[in-house]
């Protein structure tokens, strides 16, 4: 594609697609939900160049109302120049508008990156008459490579934007997933309902504390802003911040929630804001587990659960380890019912551990008790291990703290696409 051109239009979807239930009677999930499914959300995305495969790569979401808005950002000491800005405009705790492009991570750029990311938001809120400093700027992809910035003045001038494409917007993020992340959430409360939805991209780079993924939620409930912020770093801590696929992080991830209040509900707040937690952490949870299952090379999803730790952070600990291990992971790849690494694992992880007090299962079946090991069927156990789902209970039996990890397999086809990423 020359320098300026653009190109619109559904790419063949074929992909994969994970719905969920909610228990909760008062919540119910959107069929085909999506970002623009909450009331007052657009969105719109292009093909500009910024990738060779001439697929989606740049797109917007906006309110047509200004929101309070929430963020929660990497932890790595190398920022992207993306995430840089994007905190800076969040310091009012308002938004209306995220720009993003797949492609370029626009990290490690230095001055000229400041500039672009800049410049994208500048772009973006002339095309939609708002503030610049109400636009959000996120970036993923190859780190250490400037912007084709001719190609994305073009793009974003050229972006049509309307209700109906938020399942573009998913796929206009994305870079090695092979499938996007999307959902939708209504909410039924008094005096009125809501909508949570919400976008996510990632697949490889992915450890707690978030990694190279993006996460853009949004609600029409009417939400207090330093709620919404308490309330996006508990649905984060308990979501992404719990899957792990590689056990690297980026430089460029970030999770925005923008909630426009179109819905007229009485404002969300600490007194009453259960509801709306839960129904927020449901989404963040569920998009959590597509990125597991999307892990780069993965055939399977890994999830560990962790009872009787001392306390919830040492649950969250000793789970995320387990789910991390490369050993972990390769073993279960191979459908190999090899429990003394999961315990190898376990006891590194820094949570605290009685031998005698621990209890095993794989795929709920019991292969140690007590700190000593249970007679199984090697073979049957083995063949529960090939399914797409993979389950690993530990019960430390030490206390109440209890959480649970997502992963996924280590295959050969994780190192193929990471030794040549960028080649």
């Amino acid at each position: 594609m020359s320098d300026g051109a653009v190109s619109r239009g559904l790419e063949a979807s074929g992909e994969k697609c994970y719905s969920f239930a909610f228990m909760d009677s008062g919540f119910k999930a959107i069929a085909s939900g999506t970002v623009t499914s909450p009331q007052g959300f657009r969105a719109g995305a292009v093909s500009c160049g910024i990738k060779a495969s001439k697929k989606l790569d740049l797109a917007i979401l906006c309110s047509d109302e200004r929101c309070v808005a929430a963020g929660v950002f990497t932890t790595n000491a190398i920022k992207g120049a993306p995430v840089i800005l994007s905190q800076k405009h969040l310091q009012d705790r308002r938004a209306q508008a995220i720009v993003v492009n797949s492609g370029c991570a626009n990290a490690c750029t230095g001055d000229m990156g400041v500039a672009d990311a800049d410049e994208m938001a500048t772009l973006a809120a002339e095309k939609l008459s708002i503030s610049p400093e109400d636009v959000l700027v996120a970036s993923t992809g190859v780190t250490g490579v400037a912007l084709p910035m001719d190609r994305v003045r073009v793009g974003i001038r050229e972006i049509s934007i309307t209700e109906d494409e938020g399942h573009d917007l998913a796929r206009a993020m994305m870079t090695t997933d092979t499938f996007a992340k999307e959902t939708a959430v209504s909410v039924e409360a008094e005096p009125g309902g809501f909508t949570v939805g919400g976008v996510a991209k990632g697949s490889g780079m992915i450890h707690p504390n978030m990694a190279t993924m993006l996460c853009f939620l949004t609600t029409d409930a009417a939400v207090d802003p330093r709620f919404l912020q308490s309330a996006l770093q508990q649905a984060v801590d308990s979501s992404f911040n719990m899957v792990t696929i590689d056990g690297d992080t980026s430089p460029s991830d970030m999770v925005a929630l923008l909630a426009n209040g179109l819905a007229r509900n009485k404002t969300i707040s600490d007194g009453n804001g259960g509801v709306f937690q839960k129904a927020l952490h449901e989404v963040c949870l569920h998009l959590a587990k597509c990125i597991a299952r999307d892990g780069e090379g993965a055939t399977k999803l890994l999830e560990v659960a962790v009872e009787g730790a001392l306390t919830v952070t040492e649950a969250r600990l000793a789970a995320r380890t387990v789910a991390g291990s490369s050993l972990v992971k390769a073993a279960m790849h191979g459908n190999d019912p090899n429990w003394g690494r999961i315990v190898a694992a376990l006891g590194r992880s820094g949570a605290k551990v009685t031998e005698t007090r621990l209890d095993v299962y794989l795929n709920n079946v019991c292969v140690m008790r007590q700190g000593c090991p249970v007679p199984f069927d090697n073979q049957k156990v083995g063949a529960s291990l090939a399914s797409e789902e993979v389950f690993l209970k530990l019960n430390l039996n030490l206390g109440g703290g209890k959480a649970t990890a997502w992963g996924c397999d280590l295959s050969e086809e994780y190192v193929t696409i990471n030794s040549a990423y960028t080649t």
